[in-house]
């Protein structure tokens, strides 16, 4: 058995993937808490959101890390097998023809684990929510 140095909670896999019940309370603790690879990778996201949205503040909502601007612009989030990009169901839709190959739901998308991060569609994703009056 294996326990969160977080939350306490115990688990039948080392270095399960879970969210802690009292939840991260930023996003260094967010990428903190994750296996050192897939830390590697949700660096990546963050330093490419932060250089696409300088003006904006990061912070955890719905228990995921948030890019926010007088509002919630965009999301990101590490499961077992996949990076969730959360921009909203406008944006999914804006840019459906760039994620065609991605598994895509209303208002996600799914990286899969192993495979390059699209970081210039991410950061040009970002951009395009930042300037969205109605995305939230």
């Amino acid at each position: 058995m294996w326990q969160c140095p977080s939350c306490g909670r115990s688990f039948k896999k080392q270095n399960q993937n879970h969210f802690c019940p009292t939840g991260p309370q930023s996003v260094t603790d967010y990428i903190a808490a994750q296996p050192e690879p897939v830390q590697v990778l949700l660096n990546q996201v963050r330093d490419t959101l932060r250089q696409a949205l300088p003006e904006a503040s990061e912070r955890i909502s719905w228990q995921m890390p948030t890019f926010w601007q007088s509002r919630n612009i965009i999301h990101f989030a590490v499961f077992k097998s996949h990076i969730g990009i959360y921009p909203g169901d406008q944006a999914i839709a804006h840019f459906a023809a760039e994620l065609a190959g991605y598994k895509t739901s209303k208002g996600a998308w799914q990286i899969p684990i192993g495979q390059p991060l699209p970081l210039a569609l991410i950061a040009e994703m970002a951009r395009w929510c930042a300037a969205e009056v109605n995305h939230g």
